[in-house]
């Protein structure tokens, strides 16, 4: 569903000089340089539900007040358990649960982080689950029983608990290329939380929590969507890395609804580095379609019109190579029958995991062709962190 609900446009787009002691501040004086945001595509969930526990919480009832105030009823569970969410038919099962958001406790294990390797030293949630409707879904088969969008109620304790691991980091923070990140935290393994913010307003506090954290640490949060107005003011001071998700136009266009354009996404990823962000791309997941040089030299293009003319731009590529489990192909069928994803084992190069699991992914020799074009075509201001 997309709506308007009336958020007014940003006067200006902050430029990002810095102050005597470093740290980026935020003024207005490039506003030109920005394209005016489009309406924003906003998410809104046919049912939202809240566990009795999720009451205890001051966040969860912040939570709750913003839902009430964009007209949504909130219903209050009678016990913390999510039930009643399947259907006859898994594809019924699919549509309740991906129109529902659930205000939750966050469970043990969400509180005690672990490395998440390539991206950050550690993986901490402020929720799970998304609304889009992405067919290549990397959930799918990662998270168990029906796709509902849990909110975490607890969200200043989770922040809370997060000093602990400063300094502790083993898969960044100590790799010279990637020392100046500090302790790196990502935010954003098990959702999209831009699709969510406007509903909850979590990663606007991580973002205000992270930028008063006086230590040699970064939030890194990715995301398919371009409401990032509510960003623009926040005293972040360059702690908050903020990549966006972008593929060319027959994979974006075909595989990923209910998403804002990728061109809209680009332009709010120019005006969160006017504002003095670090920003970054994650180009996933590369499909080498026919014709895949043209179509991705065209989403190249875009990108280097996008942050031409940015003043101390700091912009980081992940590259994530398309690759599903024999799990997430059954879950995703479940999901979408009548996809056109390409997921043809005899095509692929089976793969083991850390722990054993099997994953299909491209011929090594597509790899190495794939992985040295985009290496050699992003543009000279963009650095990459990794390709997989």
């Amino acid at each position: 569903m997309e709506v308007d609900l009336g958020v007014p446009l940003a006067p200006g787009v902050p430029a990002a000089p810095h102050d005597a002691s470093g740290e980026r501040v935020v003024t207005h004086d490039l506003a030109g340089l920005a394209p005016p945001p489009r309406p924003a595509r906003r998410w809104v969930p046919r049912r939202v539900v809240a566990t009795p526990a999720a009451y205890d919480h001051e966040h969860g009832l912040r939570v709750m007040a913003r839902v009430e105030e964009l007209g949504l009823e909130v219903e209050r569970l009678r016990s913390n358990r999510l039930t009643g969410l399947r259907g006859g038919t898994e594809r019924e099962t699919y549509a309740a649960a991906k129109s529902t958001m659930a205000i939750v406790v966050s469970p043990p294990s969400r509180r005690r982080l672990q490395p998440i390797a390539p991206s950050a030293d550690w993986r901490f949630d402020l929720a799970e689950g998304c609304p889009a409707h992405c067919q290549y879904c990397y959930l799918a088969g990662s998270l168990s029983g029906p796709p509902v969008t849990r909110v975490y109620a607890d969200l200043d304790d989770i922040l809370g608990g997060l000093a602990e691991y400063a300094g502790r980091g083993t898969v960044t923070s100590r790799r010279a290329d990637r020392a100046g990140e500090g302790t790196t935290f990502e935010a954003s393994c098990y959702t999209d939380p831009l699709a969510l913010e406007h509903l909850t307003g979590s990663w606007r506090r991580a973002v205000e929590h992270f930028g008063a954290w006086d230590a040699d640490v970064q939030l890194r949060w990715t995301t398919k969507y371009a409401d990032v107005d509510g960003f623009l003011d926040v005293a972040h001071h360059g702690r908050t890395r903020v990549r966006f998700s972008v593929n060319c136009a027959p994979v974006a266009e075909r595989f990923e609804g209910g998403t804002a354009r990728v061109a809209d996404r680009l332009a709010a990823l120019r005006r969160l580095a006017l504002a003095g962000y670090p920003v970054g791309l994650t180009i996933a997941p590369i499909m080498p379609l026919p014709d895949w040089r043209e179509h991705y030299g065209a989403l190249l293009a875009e990108v280097a019109a996008a942050v031409e003319g940015l003043p101390g731009l700091d912009l980081t590529a992940e590259l994530i190579t398309h690759r599903f489990t024999p799990g997430s192909k059954e879950v995703l069928l479940g999901w979408y029958p009548r996809t056109k994803l390409e997921m043809d084992e005899a095509a692929r190069t089976r793969k083991h995991g850390k722990f054993g699991a099997v994953k299909w992914v491209y011929p090594r020799d597509t790899m190495a062709e794939l992985r040295d074009w985009f290496t050699g075509n992003l543009p000279p201001s963009c650095r990459v962190l990794y390709w997989t």
